[in-house]
């Protein structure tokens, strides 16, 4: 592995493609440590000085901010309103016809989803950047803080106002930086941005963790804690790569003297085909009760049973909420994604079928068949995984933002494969040997 990279950066053009994402990287990372105007920098590192290991309902958007959210930073909203915008868009592609229309329309029609990507991308951080700012002012953003009600000295609408369009000029300007990395640099941009966001995030987590703990001042619990990531980066690297492969045989056809088709391929089934979006969805839906109750006035009955079951990551309801949420979202997901049917008729256009089964719709069905049985283990793997943090909560009195979470773990895991996956393609087109050396 060291190896390829040594060649990589051997290799002029792959070279600057490199470099040229890792200066994108530095650059978003200064972004994340760029205080927005109006806000009272001393009271926000104390609050986050206090509130450490403890971040609430705001944890999984701080995570893929790369901790810039409780820092209010220029890039506070980070890459979660793109994340959220594309998601959306894939959803509506399934249920309005003109989208559909545009995704079967080829790079035209991408190029046009992609522009109303970006609007809504805008629009949803005009939103939380709203969000962020009032709950800021109120004080809500770090409860058990003594100074949280002057984080914002400076409450008129026009320094509001500012806030807001500091934080949403940011989200355009990450929005950017990730499509430059896509045209000059190496591998997706967002996902490459997601990554670095999460993995920032490391280091602190895991010296917190030793700090807190006992055994051999800490460092017992800290070699636990590796040693359990190490586990379960290797067991989903095992499930990631997992795929059933489904044999597709092309009938043999003469024009004129010539022959075509008669090729032996596979449509790859991966096991995960929902990748982490089932648990980006479970914890977003979780996230929305707690929230409406923290800014509901008075002691309902709905209110003060909320908080007791859903805001706290080990209580039994809210571990098997998650896992079922996640379980759903699973094959929720992957119905909307993946269309037996239209593969099945694509098939069938080209001359297509799989051995035994007939053309048309027993091959949808058989392929529906199929993609049923292998999302079981695809979302029962979800749950697990995602369920670490909660198991983390006892064994280690983690937060809810473990290192080795099942959210973080399944972003890098997946991105660092992909990543790796471009990089040794470009090298193969760029060293090919030869048969003859």
């Amino acid at each position: 592995m060291l190896t390829g990279f040594a060649r990589a950066f051997r290799t002029p053009d792959l070279r600057k493609k490199l470099l040229f994402t890792l200066g994108i990287i530095v650059v978003y990372r200064i972004g994340t440590h760029i205080p927005i105007p109006g806000v009272n920098y001393k009271a926000v590192q104390q609050c986050v000085t206090e509130a450490s290991g403890n971040q609430g309902l705001f944890g999984l958007v701080n995570m893929f901010s790369g901790g810039a959210l409780l820092q209010i930073t220029v890039f506070a909203l980070g890459i979660m309103p793109y994340i959220t915008a594309s998601i959306i868009l894939q959803l509506l592609t399934v249920v309005i016809p003109r989208l559909e229309a545009l995704k079967k329309e080829g790079q035209t029609g991408t190029a046009k989803i992609t522009q109303y990507t970006r609007y809504l991308t805008i629009a949803l951080a005009i939103l939380q950047g709203t969000g962020l700012v009032a709950t800021a002012r109120s004080g809500a953003l770090f409860s058990g803080c003594t100074v949280a009600q002057s984080i914002v000295p400076d409450r008129a609408i026009f320094n509001t106002i500012v806030m807001v369009i500091c934080m949403t000029a940011g989200t355009a300007l990450v929005m950017w930086l990730g499509e430059l990395i896509t045209d000059r640099g190496i591998g997706n941009g967002m996902s490459i941005l997601m990554f670095i966001s999460i993995a920032a995030t490391f280091p602190s987590a895991l010296w917190a963790i030793k700090k807190q703990g006992t055994l051999a001042d800490g460092w017992i619990e800290f070699g636990t804690v590796i040693l359990i990531g190490l586990v379960m980066v290797g067991l989903v690297v095992f499930v990631e790569q997992a795929q059933r492969r489904i044999p597709v045989q092309y009938a043999k056809r003469m024009i004129g003297r010539r022959s075509y088709g008669g090729t032996s391929t596979y449509i790859p089934l991966k096991v995960n085909q929902a990748g982490v979006i089932p648990v980006i969805f479970a914890s977003s839906l979780l996230y929305i009760p707690a929230l409406i109750a923290q800014f509901s006035g008075g002691d309902s009955g709905w209110k003060t049973w909320i908080q007791q079951n859903l805001t706290k990551g080990d209580h039994p309801i809210y571990i098997t909420l998650y896992f079922l949420l996640i379980v759903f979202f699973a094959f929720f997901y992957v119905a909307i994604s993946f269309n037996p049917e239209e593969v099945a008729d694509n098939m069938k256009k080209y001359g297509g079928f799989i051995p035994g089964i007939r053309a048309g719709r027993p091959t949808a069905e058989y392929l529906s068949y199929v993609l049923n049985r292998i999302t079981w283990p695809g979302s029962l793997y979800l749950g697990l995984i995602a369920l670490v943090p909660t198991m983390a909560l006892v064994g280690f009195g983690a937060s809810q933002n473990f290192p080795f979470g099942g959210t973080s773990i399944l972003i890098i895991v997946g991105v660092g494969l992909e990543t790796v996956k471009q990089i040794e393609s470009q090298l193969q087109q760029r060293n090919y040997e030869g048969f003859l050396r």
